[in-house]
């Protein structure tokens, strides 16, 4: 038990809460939002297909054939996350690149440069994926429920997205041009049981989290004096809302908690969004990346934690600077 709560952590207590909220309020079906649960499940499926068909590791290992230097290395590795996790969302883009961005530093023996980049990937993850409505959990939810169409949705999100693209090429000129031994290997995919596969790798706990929030907020909403509360302290505050809660209980239910009380659906999605920088928790997908590394790494795990937050404090002052800006 204890095992499975620190794997599903944010699903034991989502459903706690929704469970110990059902003796305050009686709850219904109707609170849960089927759309939003078939487009994740679908996306979910056909990520795992893809990733069971072994396109992604493919698609890597013919760029790495052609790295030279330790500058066009980051480069690869770091946008590959940032511009996959618009198509396969930023948990898998994680999951699919950082093993190999372990895997290629081995090889050149240059461990040293794992912590920096592997911060920065969890960072181009969480802010490629931003720019489409399908690119992570909190956004498919949030453009489900906002109504918003695709273009305006990108159109909100563009310029934040823009600037993170300028300032993580620009680190990428801070890595050595010398040269280095070829990092390309040829990749075996097994295409046995794909189907299989596919199946098994779907997170059905993301699913089920989804739905323990439905009824959660659902129920708080029931509660007058409880919900006249939270609608008090997020109306107006949604971008700060959005930011602040990410870093305590990660930006997925952070989305789903604000929309339960506040319709400003664009400064939700801005809020939580930025909020997915900041702390180890913001983003499940941070998560995903230090477990990775951790698991390889124990000993050295404490600094990938410091590097990491410095790091991501920087880009989200430097994204709501530029919310300052432009408003």
């Amino acid at each position: 038990m204890i095992k499975f709560f620190k794997k599903e952590t944010v699903f034991c207590i989502a459903t706690l809460l929704a469970i110990v909220s059902c003796f305050f309020a009686v709850p219904s079906i109707s609170y849960i939002d089927w759309k939003t649960l078939g487009i994740l499940l679908v996306m979910m499926v056909v990520v795992q297909f893809l990733k069971a068909m072994g396109i992604f590791d493919l698609l890597v290992s013919k760029l790495l054939l052609h790295v030279k230097n330790i500058r066009q290395l980051y480069f690869i590795l770091v946008f590959s996350c940032f511009f996959f996790s618009m198509i396969i969302t930023n948990d898998i883009s994680l999951l699919t690149f950082v093993p190999f961005a372990i895997g290629a530093l081995r090889k050149i023996k240059r461990e040293d440069l794992l912590i920096p980049i592997i911060s920065l990937q969890a960072i181009a993850a969480n802010l490629g994926c931003m720019l489409q409505p399908f690119g992570a959990p909190h956004n498919i939810y949030a453009f489900s429920v906002s109504g918003l169409s695709f273009l305006k949705f990108v159109h909100l999100l563009f310029p934040y997205w823009l600037l993170s693209f300028v300032i993580l090429f620009v680190i990428g000129f801070f890595f050595s041009s010398s040269s280095i031994p070829s990092v390309g290997a040829a990749v075996e995919v097994d295409r046995r049981d794909v189907l299989g596969k596919t199946f098994r790798g779907v997170d059905y706990f993301l699913l089920l989290t989804f739905i323990s929030f439905f009824v959660l907020i659902g129920n708080l909403q029931a509660m007058p004096a409880i919900s006249g509360f939270f609608e008090r302290i997020i109306s107006g505050r949604e971008i700060l809302c959005g930011i602040l809660a990410s870093q305590i209980i990660s930006n997925v239910p952070a989305a789903m908690m604000i929309t339960g009380f506040s319709d400003n659906y664009c400064d939700i999605i801005l809020g939580v969004n930025i909020g997915g920088l900041g702390t180890l928790i913001a983003s499940m997908a941070n998560l995903i990346a230090y477990k990775i590394y951790a698991h390889e790494f124990n000993a050295t795990k404490g600094k990938l934690l410091l590097v990491f937050t410095v790091f991501n404090i920087g880009f989200l002052l430097t994204l709501l600077l530029l919310h300052l800006i432009i408003g």
